[in-house]
C-alpha cells in the first residue's frame, strides 16, 4: 500500500524542530541561483506482511559468482538463512549469514539480515526464500560474457517521479542496477528508509543493486551520531571486504567474467592522497589488466564536471585529488549524480578535451523530492555534448571488448523516450592511449 505524505511527519515535532534549526544542514550557495521543476509528492510504502516475513528484500553482487541477499524482519527471532534453487519452490541449497540492527534517536530498526549465497551459475535464474517464511523471490545472475546491460539511476528518492522512473526501467530487461548515491532521501527520518526499501523491493529483489553513498545518506548529528552513514551502512551492505576496502563507502567489483571492472567511490569520506580511500584506489587500479579487463567504469556522487548552476564546484577537490589516477588507468566512463539533471561530456582530462580521458556523465535525475536543476551556465561549454533537466534513467549496454552503447531515456512523458545516445569505444582498444601514461603515474600504478 502506498500513502502520499509530507516529508516531516515521521519524527516527533521536538526532534524535527531541533534537527532543522540547530543541526548544521548540507546546503549550498548555488541553491538560490536556479529554479527547479516542481517536485511530486513523496510516496510512503507501508509494510503489509507479518512481523516474521521478509520486507525490503534486495540483492547485491558479493564477489565472483556470489550474491548477497538483504532483508528486514520486525521479528528478531527469524533466522538469517536463505534457501534457494533453480526451480520454483524447490530449494536444494541453504546458506546462513549475519544480522544487525541499529537505533537512531527514538527509532529502532528491525532485524537486518545479510546472507551471501553461492557459488552461482552465470545467466541462471534462482528462486529463493528468506528466513524460511514468506513469499518466494527470484533473480537472474548476470552473464559471464558479453553482451551485458546496466541501468544507471542517480538521486532516486521515493516520489511519484521515482515510480515513473522505475516503471520505465522495468519496461526492458537488464542485468545490473547502478546507483551513484542519494537513495531514500530519508535525511534522518528513519521510517523513510523502511518505506524506500519496500518501494524498490519488487525491482531490487530480482536484479542486483550496486550503490554508493550521496550527501543524503550522511545523517550526521553532532556528538550523538558524529560519523554518519549509520542507516546506509547497516541496510545497504556492499562488497567492500571482497574488494579489500576498509569501508562500505567505497569498493569495486567485476562483472562479465572479469571483463568489466566497476569502481564505486565515496564523495563524502576522505579522498586526499594520504587517505585510506586514495590508497585503496591506487591498489585497486594497479590490479587491473586491460588485456583481460577491457572496460573500467567509475561511479561517485558529486560530479567533477558540471555546467549546471546547481552544486558548482562541489566535486572539485575530489577531482584534483583523484582525476590523474583515473586518467592514468584509462577509465572509460565516470558516472555521477547530485545535480538533478542529465549531462554528458566528451572525453576530458584536467578541464580539456582529451581523447584518452574518461567520458563524464551526470545522471542525478531519478525522481528525488527536491525537483530538477533547471538552470545551466551559458554559453554552453564545448566539453558538454548534451544536457537537459528532465527525470530519466540511463542504459549502458556493453556489446563486446571494444564497443558499448550509452543511452539516456527521458521519462517525463507517458512512454520513455531516448533523448541522448552515443557509441563508446573502450580505451583499451586504443594503442595510442594504452601506450602512453602520465609519467607521474608510472611509479604509482
Amino acid at each position: 500500500m502506498e500513502i502520499r505524505c509530507p516529508r516531516a511527519f515521521l519524527l516527533p515535532l521536538t526532534v524535527v524542530f531541533f534537527i532543522f534549526f540547530f543541526v548544521p544542514r548540507f546546503t549550498y550557495a548555488s541553491e538560490k541561483e536556479y529554479i527547479r521543476q516542481p517536485p511530486r509528492r513523496i510516496i510512503f510504502t507501508k509494510h503489509n506482511r507479518s512481523k516474521s516475513e521478509p520486507q525490503q528484500v534486495h540483492i547485491s553482487l558479493a564477489g565472483n559468482n556470489y550474491m548477497r541477499v538483504t532483508w528486514i524482519t520486525d521479528d528478531h527471532k527469524v533466522p538469517s538463512t536463505v534457501e534457494y534453487g533453480t526451480a520454483p519452490g524447490q530449494y536444494n541449497t541453504a546458506a546462513r549469514g549475519e544480522q544487525t540492527s541499529y537505533t537512531y534517536f527514538f527509532y529502532s530498526s528491525g532485524k537486518i539480515h545479510h546472507v551471501k549465497i553461492g557459488p552461482l551459475e552465470p545467466a541462471t535464474t534462482y528462486y529463493y526464500r528468506c528466513g524460511g517464511v514468506g513469499p518466494e523471490f527470484s533473480f537472474k545472475m548476470p552473464p559471464s560474457t558479453f553482451p551485458i546491460e546496466f541501468v544507471v539511476v542517480g538521486d532516486l528518492g521515493q516520489t511519484e517521479w521515482t515510480n515513473s522512473t522505475l516503471k520505465h526501467v522495468e519496461s526492458k530487461d537488464y542485468d545490473v542496477f547502478l546507483l551513484p548515491g542519494d537513495l531514500s532521501y530519508a535525511d534522518s527520518q528513519q521510517p523513510l528508509w523502511d518505506s524506500f526499501g519496500r518501494l524498490v523491493e519488487p525491482i531490487a529483489s530480482r536484479r542486483p543493486w550496486m550503490v554508493t553513498e550521496g550527501n543524503h545518506e550522511i545523517e550526521i548529528f553532532p556528538i550523538i551520531y558524529p560519523h554518519g552513514f549509520k542507516a546506509y551502512n547497516a541496510r545497504w551492505l556492499m562488497p567492500y571486504t571482497e574488494s579489500e576496502s576498509e569501508s562500505n563507502l567505497y569498493y569495486s567489483f567485476d562483472v562479465a567474467g572479469g571483463s568489466i571492472h566497476i569502481i564505486m567511490l565515496g564523495s563524502y569520506t576522505e579522498f586526499n592522497s594520504d587517505s585510506a580511500q586514495y590508497k585503496w584506489l591506487l591498489q585497486d587500479l594497479a590490479k587491473i589488466d586491460r588485456r583481460t579487463t577491457p572496460w573500467v567504469f567509475v561511479l561517485l556522487h558529486a560530479p567533477w564536471y558540471n555546467t549546471n548552476t546547481a552544486h558548482q564546484g562541489e566535486g572539485e577537490s575530489m577531482r584534483k585529488a583523484m582525476e590523474e589516477l583515473l586518467y592514468g588507468a584509462r577509465v572509460d566512463v565516470v558516472f555521477a549524480g547530485h545535480v538533478h539533471a542529465y549531462e554528458r561530456f566528451t572525453r576530458i582530462y584536467d578541464n580539456e578535451a582529451e581523447s584518452c580521458g574518461p567520458v563524464y556523465v551526470t545522471i542525478g535525475d531519478g525522481g528525488n523530492r527536491e525537483g530538477l536543476a533547471m538552470s545551466y551556465k551559458e554559453p554552453a561549454s564545448p566539453l558538454s555534448m548534451f544536457r537537459e533537466a528532465s527525470f530519466g534513467h540511463g542504459r549502458l549496454r556493453v556489446l563486446n571488448h571494444t564497443h558499448a552503447h550509452w543511452s539516456w531515456h527521458r521519462n517525463n512523458e507517458t512512454n520513455s523516450v531516448v533523448a541522448d545516445e552515443v557509441w563508446l569505444e573502450s580505451l583499451s582498444a586504443s594503442s595510442t592511449c594504452m601506450g602512453q601514461q602520465p609519467s607521474s603515474l608510472k611509479d604509482e600504478l
